[in-house]
């Protein structure tokens, strides 16, 4: 194989050519309880993929390749990644194996790549399917390579873990560093210039919007990223920086800079940051993607 040059499916997988592919009833949204919630993705996923291909010729190639030729998810986005972020230094096969060893090894990270595809079916309503997020989405990917990068820190092959971070800033415009923990079910929408420093911590069911900021205040050592607290919601280009707590459900509105403590469910808007109010309740903005209810509680809000 030519280096740099992508990942193709096994020959071997093909009885003649390429395969016809069958139309197919996608399955109801959410799962049956007597499944896994893995199972149930993955088989949503292939028939999603079987109704594109044969509704789309152009994309059967790629659909068989990257989605229906593989026995698994883990496969399958292993494969999808290696292509993604493969260049002339850092092989596909390569890749392939370092993210199917890390997906096969670690449940955790299995089970975290399913809420993600859960979580952004479920809160983005752009979202068309879950192949539609496997294949397409690079917030979805760039986390997931993420996850990857984070097992290779831990077993302290930190040379590699930052070669990863690297790329997939390159490729992705999102940069994570590999130490940083992101919790599971977390969306990040649109992606584009999220940056997430190395002691950052980001909870579970969270959604972060593009061009948000956690990051250090540019001289603290040591513990000196934010940390994200369950079901929180980050609007589009804030920025919140220093060894700070964002309480669960709590929301930051777009443009927001938060350099000190958020309390839990409530709402820090503007620049900077001030509080508007608290919340009651079940709701979790994270989940939710309430952006703007906060602005009932604004007085002086006008247009």
């Amino acid at each position: 194989m030519t280096a740099g040059q992508p990942l193709r499916a096994d020959p071997q997988q093909r009885r003649h050519g390429t395969p016809a592919l069958h139309p197919s009833v996608v399955p109801a949204y959410p799962p049956p309880e007597s499944d896994s919630e893995e199972s149930w993705v993955w088989s949503q996923i292939k028939a999603e993929a079987r109704r594109d291909a044969d509704a789309e010729p152009a994309l059967a190639s790629f659909l068989y390749a990257t989605v229906l030729s593989h026995p698994s998810l883990e496969r399958s986005l292993s494969f999808h990644l290696a292509n993604k972020l493969c260049s002339s230094t850092l092989l596909s096969t390569l890749l392939y194996d370092l993210f199917l060893a890390s997906l096969a090894s670690h449940p955790t990270v299995r089970a975290a790549a399913v809420a993600d595809l859960l979580a952004v079916r479920s809160r983005d309503p752009a979202c068309a399917g879950f192949s539609h997020c496997l294949l397409n989405y690079k917030g979805f990917l760039a986390v997931q390579a993420h996850r990857v990068a984070h097992v290779l820190w831990a077993q302290n092959r930190r040379a590699l873990a930052l070669a990863l971070q690297s790329r997939v800033a390159e490729v992705f415009a999102v940069d994570i560093h590999p130490a940083a923990a992101i919790g599971k079910g977390v969306l990040l929408d649109h992606a584009t210039g999220v940056v997430i420093g190395e002691t950052a911590v980001v909870g579970d069911n969270v959604s972060i919007l593009h061009h948000v900021t956690l990051g250090g205040t540019g001289k603290a050592v040591g513990d000196r990223h934010p940390k994200i607290g369950d079901g929180v919601l980050i609007g589009a280009g804030a920025t919140i920086l220093g060894n700070v707590l964002i309480g669960a459900g709590a929301k930051i509105g777009a443009g927001s800079v938060v350099l000190i403590d958020v309390p839990p469910r409530s709402t820090a808007v503007g620049n900077p940051a001030r509080l508007i109010g608290g919340r009651k309740g079940d709701d979790m903005p994270g989940e939710s993607m309430d952006h703007t209810s906060f602005i009932q509680q604004w007085s002086d809000y006008t247009i």
